[in-house]
């Protein structure tokens, strides 16, 4: 299955490349990681989530799952999000979207063509960690998946 991360913002530093890179490399058994930057409106408010909302729907496919990262979204612990995962690759999905907006959130257009929105936490954090966060938590349900102890239950 390939994991498409779509991401508002500027492309990975290198303080944090590193660790993602790591963790994208332990992955490639199961999964492929392909990012996709999108820039910053400069805006704020409702006029920057209109705008990076817009450039987002342009990449936008009819037939991929999509999952929005959103503080409003659904909390998992990693066992689920492992099940939810496998559930996906058992089902012959063959490309799972995950959309990170900007700063200010996405429009309701985006909401509503997600297939699921998640929340990785009730705390906010910057992209960058955001970002580092979620290749780490895919990499620990891969390894739920596998039965490995890198995850102790």
């Amino acid at each position: 299955m390939k994991i498409t991360i779509l991401s508002v913002g500027k492309k990975n530093d290198p303080f944090a490349s590193a660790a993602i890179n790591e963790y994208e490399k332990r992955i490639k058994q199961s999964f492929s990681i392909q990012w996709i930057f999108v820039p910053y409106s400069g805006l704020s408010g409702d006029d920057a989530r209109r705008e990076e909302s817009a450039k987002i729907r342009g990449y936008l496919k009819n037939d991929e799952i999509i999952w929005l990262l959103d503080e409003t979204g659904k909390q998992l612990t990693s066992p689920e999000l492992s099940e939810k995962i496998e559930t996906l690759k058992n089902g012959s999905v063959k490309e799972l979207l995950i959309i990170i907006g900007g700063a200010y959130g996405v429009d309701q257009t985006i909401k509503d063509r997600a297939d699921f929105t998640w929340s990785l936490s009730k705390l906010v954090f910057p992209h960058l960690l955001v970002r580092l966060i979620l290749v780490e938590q895919l990499y620990r349900a891969y390894e739920i998946a596998r039965g490995s102890g890198y995850h102790h239950i």
